[in-house]
């Protein structure tokens, strides 16, 4: 049995953050669970949204059989209503399914900078706050600390996805869910469909949050018998996947809420007349607004 099915999501409305890119300092005005500025919570609007997502979640077939998060508090506060759904009506609640495996390779995409960026929290923190978080999974790739190019993201985000698709066939799955951001969620609509526009800044995969985007399986498969990763200076695999749909909203009382895309900037590095710190959510891409559902918004 082989993988057949990726539901790709991004997580919900979150609080924010700043950085200095002179020094960078991360700062946030709510203080994280972890401790780490740059790793909020959702916002009490996002976790309405993950309560909307897992509903749509728990319906879905084929069913999810393994769940995959960055490591971010956000993503996994997003993907828990979820797990919590799936549990509910699984009959063995050890099963590795109804764990979080937090890949570091599908986490958040920092621009370049001259400073270390902050990484997220240990697994053992992570396992005290997510009781169903599996501490024992090794992540396949981890981004420099420097943060990435445009074309780094699309290539960590390939070997990331080469590697979750082949270890999920190993383990004879049909489904699995991904949570992560909105930068990275582009970037693995890329892979998985194999199309990458000329122009970087085309709205081709719209990461609204919550919103899903449903991948089908197309062709053989993956490549076999890639070498394990070795480093950063290592060569990245393609990843064979074909077919996408993209950023449904309709489960979801506010519709399509906070989008974002690439602005084609991929650096923090501080240039003459910049301000003195930059938002999060649109220092190096631009939030885009979609088509509002009946219920409130909060935006």
């Amino acid at each position: 049995m082989t993988l057949e099915v990726i539901y790709l999501t991004r997580h919900g409305f979150r609080s924010n953050w700043i950085v200095d890119p002179k020094t960078g300092t991360y700062s946030a005005s709510i203080p994280s669970p972890t401790g780490i500025p740059s790793d909020p919570a959702l916002a009490g609007y996002g976790v309405a949204q993950s309560h909307e997502l897992a509903a749509h979640l728990k319906t879905l077939s084929p069913p999810i059989e393994r769940i995959y998060s960055s490591p971010f508090y956000r993503c996994i506060q997003t993907i828990t209503p979820t797990l919590n759904a799936l549990s509910s009506s699984s009959t063995s609640t050890s099963s590795p399914s109804l764990k979080v495996r937090g890949e570091n390779g599908i986490g958040e995409w920092y621009g370049l900078a001259r400073f270390d960026h902050p990484s997220p929290a240990e697994p053992a923190l992570l396992k005290t706050l997510f009781p169903h978080y599996d501490e024992t999974y090794t992540p396949v790739i981890k981004p420099s600390v420097n943060g990435e190019n445009i074309e780094e993201l699309h290539n960590r985000t390939a070997y990331a996805l080469h590697r979750i698709i082949e270890q999920s066939d190993r383990e004879g799955v049909k489904a699995i869910v991904i949570c992560t951001h909105a930068a990275t969620l582009i970037a693995i609509g890329r892979v998985l469909t194999g199309r990458m526009p000329d122009d970087i800044a085309e709205e081709d995969f719209r990461p609204f949050t919550c919103g899903l985007s449903t991948f089908v399986r197309k062709g053989k498969g993956v490549q076999a018998g890639v070498e394990e990763w070795k480093g950063p200076e290592t060569g990245i695999p393609s990843v064979d996947w074909k077919m996408g749909k993209g950023g449904e909203c309709g489960f979801l009382s506010g519709g399509e809420e906070r989008g974002w895309r690439f602005s084609g900037d991929e650096s923090f590095v501080a240039q003459p007349g910049q301000a003195p710190a930059l938002d999060a959510g649109s220092g190096l891409g631009v939030v885009v607004e979609g088509n509002k559902g009946s219920g409130p918004s909060r935006l």
